[in-house]
């Protein structure tokens, strides 16, 4: 069995991860914050985005925000640990007083172990990494970064707002400050090849990411991508497609990076495509069928990287 699992995995899995580190079930509990993001300014956002993901309980206060979701969790998995998880926009795009109020406030909470933000590279300044650093020595820390594609041309082509040269200094400075970073990428993206996404992956194992999100491209209503879809359907990954380049890209990654998502986890309300991508219990065992199939672990192909 892969060391780096619990569960007969072939990869480094979350559940491994948070029970090597805590000795205990840990849940990351949803939170949104109502931060915006810059990127907002540039036209619509990025061609993909709803503005934001999370809980959708936005006008409720963070505090019954984390005690709906910890409410249900305890009927099932009482005296769980959790991590508080800023979701929704980019979480570090306001003054430094306003993050600092949310995030301490949250660390009060009742069996809250860490915090986990997502962001984006371009909202890391100097007084932010500072007091980032000064988070990560009183309680685990997550940094989540949208990288989407390890290539300019394809980040220009989605409206990102940000270059991959962003993206290597931000992570750079976080592992300065000993700060456990975690990439997203999504498959599939408009112009990509199987190669240029493997090669997304290569870069990340250069930097040492400490984990990973793998996403699937899909096509959500009311966006710029869903009208240059219905404008004009292009290319749009199979499941049997994503299976393989899924599996390729884990052969190339470290072991030693955690696999926190590896597939997408649309709306069914909000989706036009595709209708796969609903059935995420069966992406994920066909993984695990092709990965045992093919006889192939994470990390296996990470020394030609």
């Amino acid at each position: 069995m892969f060391k780096y699992t619990l569960d007969n995995k072939r990869y480094h899995t979350l559940n491994y991860f948070f029970k090597k580190k805590f000795n205990s079930k840990v849940f990351k509990v949803s939170l949104n914050a109502n931060f915006s993001c810059p990127n907002f300014k540039n036209g619509h956002g990025c061609i993909f985005c709803s503005h934001g993901s999370g809980n959708n309980l936005e006008n409720l206060s963070l505090k019954e925000q984390f005690n709906i979701v910890k409410k249900d969790l305890d009927k099932k998995w009482p005296n769980s640990k959790y991590i508080a998880y800023f979701q929704a926009n980019t979480n570090t795009y306001a003054p430094l007083e306003v993050l600092k109020e949310k995030y301490e406030e949250v660390l009060t909470y009742n069996n809250v172990y860490g915090l986990d933000i997502a962001t984006r590279s371009d909202c890391l300044g100097k007084d932010i990494l500072a007091y980032l650093e000064d988070l990560n020595k009183r309680t685990f820390l997550i940094v989540e970064l949208g990288l989407e594609s390890g290539h300019n041309k394809t980040l220009k082509e989605i409206n990102r707002g940000s270059t991959v040269e962003n993206f290597v200094l931000a992570v750079k400075e976080l592992k300065k400050r000993h700060i456990f970073t975690v990439a997203h990428i999504i498959n599939g993206l408009p112009g990509e090849t199987k190669e240029m996404m493997i090669e997304t992956v290569k870069l990340l194992n250069k930097l040492e990411i400490d984990a990973i999100k793998i996403h699937m491209l899909y096509i959500p209503k009311d966006t710029p991508l869903a009208k240059m879809y219905q404008k004009k359907p292009f290319k749009v990954l199979t499941k049997e497609e994503y299976i393989d380049i899924v599996c390729e890209q884990l052969e190339y990654l470290n072991e030693k990076i955690v696999i926190m998502r590896i597939t997408g986890d649309p709306d069914k309300n909000n989706l036009i495509a595709p209708s796969w991508l609903l059935k995420k219990f069966c992406v994920l065992n066909d993984i695990d069928k092709e990965m045992k199939k093919r006889n192939i672990f994470q990390g296996d192909k990470a020394n030609l990287s």
